[in-house]
């Protein structure tokens, strides 16, 4: 089970859930169709795999093929030995507090920036270094291990399997002797019923998480001290990109608010110890991660800045300046402050015999107006410019083809007035081919654990930070301190280099 459920969680959706993978109040209402930054194969049960993914042989155990199928959905194993053997220290002193302490676990970290983790029976734990970055000290890090254990030993994925066939087995025979509105109805609250169960083992699973980490001798309070910092992760990355946060959680949501988490968890940990009594070993966790890769792999691009530059395809381009920008596994997103402009970048794979304006009529994009349609050459690139309205909304598109890959750039604004209209053409302009040269001087960020001297402040510290947005929001969130904190001096914090 989860720890957490965030996007870039698996690299393909169907055509019928593509828009959900769209910017609110602007790219839903145009796109209809799928597409990724990467053509992808299919795996069965609807989840795909990239072609380089490794495929199990008949050689494998299902244990050994369920973990080359997890690793290869999370952008592959991160090889980091001392990161990799300190957390299997943690494991082993959690497993004996556990429900089950005959089970053995294997920590595995995976090389993507979600912040998620999660089990499987057969004793494999996956973190993402995402999550190790988030993270302040072992008892955190700790508690995140230890629910993920509380799923296993629990057998929550099991239940909510037989949970679900026989919500299946009922809508079925609801369908059958039942009128229809009566089976939508039971259909419904089987899904709240699910919903409701799922949410539930997380609260379990947080409650028992917290009881074993303190009897493996860990401070309690890590649950809550890292659900926190999820909670204000959550908040700047939705702010960033200017999404709306509902304040009523989604009843068909599988995981709790996370205020409600948090409340528990503090709960929890105040009925076995008051606070600050466990050390937290705050400075041998953060040697542990200093120099990890932060945010994006390079080989699946970055962002500085404004910029957008993707090595291993071989293309770079800018978007409008005020934008903030996203790397989803599916697409590039963007928006601009104030939520009035937005922008997607993602890709398909179309024969070379069609063409650029036969896709842009192909149904993808709503409200395409066909004498917009525009075909050019931008940097040597093929191309069709084009315009669309739907709804309150205008779109200003451009569709490029690299080889076998066609790559769809939209513009999403209000109001597409002559002066948008042209601070839009003037990204298209960017989107080029880079050089072999250029795709190699594409280095990763990297935290880098760094000792405060006598006058540094969290803003004097965030101004070394290299990320696109934010800098000293950033360097709270990731060292866990408010505004107001004061440095001190000799103490560790992180801040992000290139």
């Amino acid at each position: 089970m989860e720890y957490l459920l965030l996007p870039r969680r698996f690299p393909s959706v169907s055509a019928t859930r593509a828009k959900a993978w769209l910017l609110p109040l602007a790219l839903s209402l145009a796109l209809a169709g799928c597409a990724t930054l990467e053509s992808q194969g299919e795996r069965p049960g609807g989840l795909s795999l990239p072609d380089s993914a490794p495929r199990t042989t008949g050689l494998d155990t299902p244990s050994q093929a369920e973990h080359k199928k997890m690793v290869a959905l999370f952008g592959g194993e991160y090889k980091a030995p001392h990161a990799e053997n300190y957390l299997n220290a943690i494991l082993a002193k959690l497993a004996p507090a556990s429900e089950q302490p005959s089970l053995v676990y294997k920590a595995t970290i995976l090389n993507t920036p979600t912040v998620n983790a999660f089990a499987l029976p057969s004793g494999n734990l996956y973190a993402t270094r995402g999550l190790l970055a988030l993270a302040n000290d072992t008892s955190e890090v700790a508690a995140v291990m230890a629910h993920e254990i509380a799923h296993v030993t629990a057998r929550h994925a099991s239940l909510r399997a037989e949970q679900e066939k026989r919500a299946e087995l009922i809508s079925q025979a609801a369908a059958v002797i039942q009128s229809r509105s009566r089976s939508e109805e039971l259909a419904i609250t089987s899904k709240l019923s699910i919903a409701g169960f799922s949410r539930q083992n997380e609260l379990d699973a947080d409650a028992i998480g917290v009881r074993v980490i303190a009897r493996a001798g860990y401070d309690p309070y890590g649950a809550p001290r890292f659900l926190a910092a999820l909670g204000r992760s959550t908040a700047l990355r939705t702010s960033l990109i200017s999404q709306k946060q509902d304040s009523k959680p989604d009843i068909l949501s599988t995981h709790p608010s996370t205020p409600e988490r948090i409340a528990l968890a503090t709960t929890a940990a105040r009925q076995i110890a008051a606070p600050g009594i466990i050390e937290l070993d705050r400075a041998n966790y953060l040697s542990v991660i200093d120099k990890m890769t932060f945010g994006d792999d390079p080989s699946e691009g970055v962002l500085r800045g404004t910029k957008f530059l993707h090595p291993r395809l071989g293309f770079t381009f800018t978007a409008p300046d005020g934008f903030a920008l996203e790397n989803m596994t599916q697409a590039v997103l963007g928006m601009k402050s104030g939520g009035a402009e937005a922008m997607r970048l993602d890709s398909v794979r179309l024969p070379t015999t069609t063409t650029l304006e036969s896709h842009l009529s192909s149904g993808w994009i709503d409200g395409l107006l066909e004498s917009s349609v525009e075909r050019t050459e931008i940097n040597g690139i093929e191309a069709v410019l084009a315009t669309a309205r739907a709804g309150e909304w205008n779109f200003r598109l451009a569709v490029f083809r690299m080889g076998g890959e066609v790559y769809r750039l939209i513009y999403a604004a209000k109001a597409l007035n002559d002066e948008t209209d042209r601070r839009f053409r003037a990204s298209i302009g960017t989107f080029r081919r880079i050089s072999n040269e250029e795709a190699t001087r594409v280095k990763p960020l990297r935290l880098e654990i760094v000792t405060a001297t006598e006058g540094d402040t969290a803003e004097s510290l965030s101004r070394r930070m290299v990320v696109p947005h934010h800098p000293l929001e950033h360097f709270l969130l990731l060292n866990g301190l408010e505004k107001a904190s004061t440095l001190k001096p000799g103490e560790k914090y992180k801040i992000v280099t290139e």
